[in-house]
C-alpha cells in the first residue's frame, strides 16, 4: 500500500493513506444493499409481511424503527407461535439479503418473524451508537414490547399471537451477524424477556476489535486497525450518498455526522496516533462500554455463539472470550467456529455451511444447530439435540457432511516449541543454540498481511511478505505426521530494544515499541501460507520484562512434511506501528529463551 514515510502529525492522516480510506469508503458505498421501502402487507402462500414503523425514544433523541413482520400462515391468538427478532450487520437493513432471508426461513419454519433496520441504517433513524445497550438495546427491547402485545405499532397494528411465557413476556430469540450479532447481547442485557441467542462472527471488546493488544496488560493500547476501521466509519459518515431524505435525528453535528460523539471521538483518538493517558482511558473506557466485555454479567438467556476462522475484523478469541465469560457465570452457552467470516471463507450451500441469505438452515450444520437451538428454548422441546459444547469446520475434509469435528472444550496448549538462535523452531529445549539476531523497522510498513477489505469488495489482495532486515523468523523441521492446531497458540518473548527502554515512559503509549506475531505454514516447495492472513499485533508493555503474546485462534492442520514458521515483524501495513525507528534485538540460550506453545489436537 502507499505510503509517504512519514508519520502523519496527529489529527491528519497521509495523502495517500486518505486516498485508499475514501476509496475504501467508495467501495462499501457501491456494494451496500439499496434500501427497499417495504409495501403493506402480502401473502407468499406461507407467511405474510407487513412494513411497520415503531417511533422509540433512546438515546436522547426520538426516532423512527423501521421493521418488517413475518407471520405464518395458521398462527393466530388460538395458535401462537414463538418469535424471532433480527436486524441487519453494519451497512445493511432489513431488506438486504442476510436480513430479510433470516425472517423469511424462520417464518416458513412457523415462528413469528421481526426483522427490522438497526439505528441509524436502512430507514431507521437515530445516530450510529454501535450496539450500545442504553441506546440500540433499548430500542429493540422496545420492539419486545410490541411481540408481548403490550405496544401497538405506530400505525396502530398490535399482535396478540406469540407464545408467551407470561403476560408481557414473549418467547423470542434473536439471531443475526456481526453489529447484528452484538445487537442481541446488549438486548438481553437490558431485557430478560429475550430467551435464545444466535450471535454471529461478533465482537467481544472493540477496544481488541479496533485497536488489537495481544499482550496481557489490557490498559496498554494495541496497534490501530485502521483500514478495518476507517472502512466503517467512512460508511457511517456517508450516509447522505447511501440513503435519500435523511431522517433528521440520524444527523449529529458537522464534525461528528451520524454517529455519536464518542464514537466519533475514538475513531479521531486512533486516527492521530497518540496515545496519552487521558484519551487512552476515554478510548478503552467507551469502547469496552459498548462491547459485551463489559455487560456479559447481565445476559442470561441461552447463548449459541456462531464465529468465523476466516475473520480478521473479529476473530475466534472474540467468541472465545464470550463463550468463557458466559461459562463462567453460569449462562448456558455452546460454541461453533464455522469458516467463513468477515473475511471470507465458505458460503457456498454446497459445501456444507449456512448461508443467511439462502436460509439453508435444514441442509447446513450451522443451521441445523441454529434450529435445534431454538425448538429448546423457544418451542420447548426437550428432546431438541443442542449438540455439543464446541465444534469447529475443518478445511482440510472434502466430504461436506463431515466437515465439523467436535469436543467437549477448546483443545487446551498441548505442544511447546522452543525459539533457537540460530532461527531454528525446535522441540527440546537442550536443541537451542545461544545466539542473537537483530531486526528494524522502516518509516514505512514492511510487511503485508491483508488489504482488510479486499475480500468483503472483491479486490485482489496481494500475498502476504516480510521485507528482508524487518521481521525474525524461526522455521520447524518438516513435520514427520500431521498437526492439527485448533485454538490460539501463544508465544512468550523477551526482546532487547535500548530505543523503547528510553521512551517507552513517556506518557504517550504510542512512543512503546510494537510488533507482530504469526504463523506460517511452509509447504515442502518453499512456498508459504499465513492462516487466514490472521496476525498478532502487540505495543509491548515493558521491553524490560518477558511478554506472552495470544496469537489469534486457527483451525488448521500443518500436513506431514510441511514447516511451522514463527515470526515476529516490525509493522504490517493493515495496522498502525512504531513511532521512531526501534531496532529489537531477540537473544536466546538453551536456559533463557523464548516458546511457541500450541493447541495440537491429539498429541
Amino acid at each position: 500500500m502507499p505510503s509517504t514515510g512519514q508519520r502523519p502529525a496527529p489529527g491528519r492522516r497521509s495523502r495517500p493513506r486518505l486516498r485508499l480510506v475514501a476509496a475504501i469508503g467508495t467501495a462499501l458505498a457501491a456494494v451496500a444493499t439499496p434500501v427497499a421501502f417495504a409495501g403493506p402487507a402480502h401473502a407468499t402462500g406461507q407467511y405474510t409481511v407487513t412494513a411497520l414503523k415503531f417511533t422509540v425514544d433512546t438515546g436522547g433523541r426520538s426516532c423512527v424503527v423501521d421493521a418488517d413482520l413475518y407471520r405464518p400462515a395458521g398462527v393466530d391468538a388460538a395458535h401462537p407461535a414463538p418469535a424471532v427478532l433480527t436486524t441487519n450487520g453494519f451497512g445493511g437493513s432489513k431488506s438486504d439479503s442476510s436480513t430479510a432471508g433470516t425472517g423469511k426461513a424462520f417464518a416458513e419454519r412457523g415462528y413469528v418473524s421481526l426483522a427490522y433496520s438497526g439505528l441509524g441504517f436502512g430507514r431507521s433513524g437515530c445516530l450510529i451508537s454501535l450496539d450500545d445497550p442504553r441506546i440500540d438495546g433499548k430500542a429493540a427491547s422496545a420492539l419486545v414490547d410490541f411481540l408481548a402485545g403490550t405496544r401497538a405499532a405506530d400505525d396502530g397494528t398490535r399482535i396478540d399471537y406469540v407464545t408467551a411465557d407470561a403476560k408481557g413476556d414473549p418467547r423470542v430469540g434473536m439471531i443475526g451477524g456481526s453489529y447484528g450479532g452484538a445487537i442481541q447481547m446488549a438486548t438481553a442485557a437490558v431485557d430478560h424477556r429475550v430467551d435464545a441467542l444466535v450471535p454471529m462472527i461478533t465482537w467481544n471488546d472493540l477496544a481488541y476489535s479496533l485497536d488489537p493488544q495481544n499482550a496481557a496488560d489490557r490498559d496498554v493500547p494495541g496497534a490501530f486497525k485502521w483500514q478495518w476501521s476507517n472502512g466503517f466509519y467512512l460508511m457511517g459518515e456517508g450516509q447522505p450518498l447511501l440513503v435519500p431524505s435523511l431522517d433528521p435525528s440520524r444527523v449529529n453535528s458537522l464534525t461528528c455526522l451520524h454517529f455519536v460523539d464518542d464514537a466519533c471521538r475514538t475513531v479521531q483518538t486512533l486516527d492521530s496516533g497518540r496515545y496519552p493517558a487521558d484519551r487512552t482511558k476515554q478510548l478503552l473506557r467507551y469502547a469496552r462500554s459498548v462491547s459485551p466485555v463489559s455487560y456479559l454479567k447481565d445476559v442470561k438467556a441461552p447463548t449459541l455463539l456462531v464465529q468465523g476462522q476466516a475473520d480478521t475484523l473479529f476473530n475466534l478469541n472474540e467468541a472465545r472470550a464470550t463463550y468463557d465469560t458466559l461459562t463462567r457465570q453460569g449462562t448456558t452457552a455452546k460454541m461453533i467456529w464455522q469458516s467463513w467470516g468477515h473475511s471470507g471463507g465458505q458460503t457456498d450451500p454446497s459445501s456444507g455451511e449456512l448461508n443467511l441469505s439462502q436460509g439453508n438452515l435444514d441442509t447446513s450444520y450451522v443451521g441445523r444447530r441454529v434450529l435445534a437451538w431454538f425448538d429448546r428454548y423457544l418451542r420447548h422441546d426437550r428432546s431438541a439435540d443442542t449438540g455439543p459444547a464446541f465444534a469447529y469446520y475443518r478445511d482440510w475434509i472434502a466430504d461436506p457432511d463431515h466437515t465439523y469435528a467436535t469436543a467437549s472444550a477448546v483443545p487446551p496448549l498441548t505442544r511447546t516449541l522452543y525459539l533457537s538462535g540460530d532461527g531454528k523452531l525446535v522441540g527440546n529445549r537442550a536443541e537451542v543454540v545461544r545466539g542473537s539476531r537483530e531486526y528494524r523497522n522502516w518509516l514505512v510498513p514492511t510487511s503485508h498481511s491483508e488489504s482488510s477489505l479486499a475480500g468483503l469488495i472483491g479486490l485482489p489482495d496481494p500475498a502476504p511478505y516480510d521485507i528482508k532486515g524487518t521481521y525474525l523468523g524461526w522455521t520447524s523441521a518438516p513435520l514427520t505426521r500431521a498437526a492439527d492446531v485448533v485454538g490460539a497458540p501463544k508465544a512468550t518473548l523477551k526482546v532487547v530494544s535500548p530505543k523503547a527502554e528510553q521512551t517507552q515512559n513517556s506518557g504517550d503509549a504510542a512512543d512503546k515499541l510494537v510488533l507482530f506475531a504469526k504463523l506460517y505454514d511452509i509447504a515442502p516447495d518453499g512456498s508459504k501460507t499465513l492462516v487466514h492472513r490472521l496476525v498478532a499485533p502487540v505495543r509491548v508493555p515493558d521491553v524490560t520484562r518477558p511478554f506472552t503474546v495470544t496469537l489469534p485462534g486457527i483451525v488448521h492442520r500443518f500436513a506431514k512434511g510441511h514447516r511451522l514458521r514463527f515470526v515476529i515483524a516490525a509493522s504490517d501495513d493493515a495496522y498502525g506501528g512504531n513511532k521512531g525507528i526501534k531496532p529489537v534485538t531477540v537473544v536466546s540460550a538453551p536456559d533463557d529463551t523464548g516458546t511457541l506453545r500450541l493447541p495440537v489436537t491429539g498429541s
